[in-house]
């Protein structure tokens, strides 16, 4: 059986008893010193990997709502720069038809319109569930904030393979797709 140090150096006549338990009081006193500057140093560790956690979960949280708070921004500048700069609401005497994703939708326009959309002078954005007309350089600047509300119109006109067998048929002038 192993002795303490202090009995050993009791044993030897090192110290004696009165020595030994000043040593002892002198210990106790300064873990009580360290323990009051540090109160908590042990619990501190333990701590630290809950905090760490739910530090990472507070700021996913703070990006998400940074990110709705620019989302909701960005789609009250394209209402905004719709509304501004929409054409105005006539009823036209031919319908246009488009494709939005895979559906086919018609709007009335008039023919000087029709040939302004073919041109690429206009475009036709999607918003809030309607379909509005706006120039193309205000178009341009919705499609900067969101790509979605962009309609595509202008086919790319790069010949497919196969159009070679076509190419001596023209198209009718009255044609209205």
């Amino acid at each position: 059986m192993s002795t303490s140090l202090r009995d050993q150096l009791l044993k030897a006549g090192l110290i004696n008893k009165k020595q030994a338990n000043d040593a002892e009081r002198q210990q106790q006193r300064q873990e009580r010193q360290t323990a009051s500057k540090h109160p908590h140093a042990g619990a501190a560790e333990r701590r630290l990997a809950p905090q760490s956690a739910k530090v990472a979960r507070d700021q996913a949280l703070n990006r998400q709502q940074r990110e709705k708070a620019e989302r909701k921004a960005q789609l009250a500048q394209i209402k905004q720069l719709i509304e501004q700069n929409r054409l105005p609401a006539f009823d036209g005497d031919q319908p246009y038809n488009f494709v939005d994703g895979s559906k086919i939708r018609r709007i009335s326009v008039t023919a000087s319109i029709r040939d302004q959309l073919g041109r690429g002078e206009i475009a036709i954005v999607r918003h809030e569930g309607r379909y509005e007309l706006v120039p193309a350089s205000i178009a341009t600047r919705i499609c900067e904030r969101d790509e979605r509300a962009l309609i595509p119109l202008a086919v790319d006109q790069q010949s497919a393979p196969g159009d070679e067998a076509y190419e001596d048929f023209s198209v009718p002038d009255d044609l209205i797709w």
